[in-house]
């Protein structure tokens, strides 16, 4: 039980960053601010929730820039989603730039957030990792996939196939209450894009963002859509992973000096 609840504490302590969103929205919501637009005062809250934490040191420096490269990347993905139709965001803002308010390259640094939290305090390594070849390429190609796809086939099963095969056999460890446990790369990936799903369903009915079928009324957001932030958590770690690779920290050798046990 206690390294059950440890592991809990571990967890909570890395979605600092997701649960400052989800209150920001939340209270936009209840609560009307006067003179600052709601997309407006959860950027706000967004910027000051990241400069406490490198204030009080629960995010190193080298963590922060990575957040800021996925706030790039995310940032990239929403002017063309948005543009393309296939969400929106229907409130006016200032800081909004081509239909999308600034704040929402924060909702993909929250993810990058999350793992490189959970990296650090749960001691995470990899077995197996692919050649750097392999994984970079196959990041590419399913970032790709989210801009191409509206003008050709849809390759994401096929991607997911190239997935399974690249990372056959990368098991990832992570340590809890000095003990040590396992669980297969690719449902790692499964279980954070299914917990982000489910995020999004909170998000979208406090209004982050609408899907087409949401504009009239709020309802649950499609199913499928598991499927894009399972992708999207790929490109994460993979991004994740080769920069502590670049760095020379090990994330593709362990010695098994003490009890492992599978989470498969």
């Amino acid at each position: 039980m206690k390294t059950f609840f440890l592991f809990g504490y571990h967890q909570a302590m890395s979605c600092i960053f997701p649960v400052v969103i989800f209150g920001a929205l939340a209270l936009s919501q209840l609560i009307e601010i006067p003179f600052l637009a709601r997309y407006d005062f959860i950027l706000l809250v967004c910027v000051l929730a990241q400069v406490l934490m490198l204030v009080f040191k629960l995010e190193t420096f080298d963590e922060f820039k990575v957040i800021c490269l996925f706030h790039v990347i995310g940032l990239g993905l929403e002017l063309y989603k948005v543009h393309m139709g296939s969400w929106a965001y229907p409130e006016e803002a200032y800081s909004k730039f081509a239909g999308v308010p600034l704040y929402s390259g924060f909702m993909y640094a929250s993810v990058a957030s999350y793992i490189c939290q959970a990296w650090r305090r749960l001691d995470l390594k990899m077995v197996h990792w692919p050649k750097a070849g392999f994984a970079v390429l196959l990041c590419v190609l399913i970032y790709g996939n989210f801009f191409t796809h509206h003008f050709f086939w849809d390759a994401r099963w096929l991607l997911k196939l190239l997935l399974v095969l690249v990372f056959l056999r990368t098991v990832v460890y992570f340590t809890v209450n000095k003990k040590t446990f396992k669980m297969h790369m690719v449902l790692s990936f499964f279980l954070i894009g299914f917990f982000i799903w489910i995020a999004e369903n909170i998000v979208t009915f406090y209004g982050a963002w609408t899907y087409p079928n949401q504009e009239t009324s709020w309802s649950i957001v499609h199913i499928g859509k598991i499927s894009s932030w399972f992708l999207l958590c790929v490109i994460s770690v993979i991004i994740v992973a080769q920069l502590k690779r670049v760095k020379g920290e090990s994330v593709v050798t362990f010695k098994q000096e003490q009890t492992t046990t599978s989470l498969d």
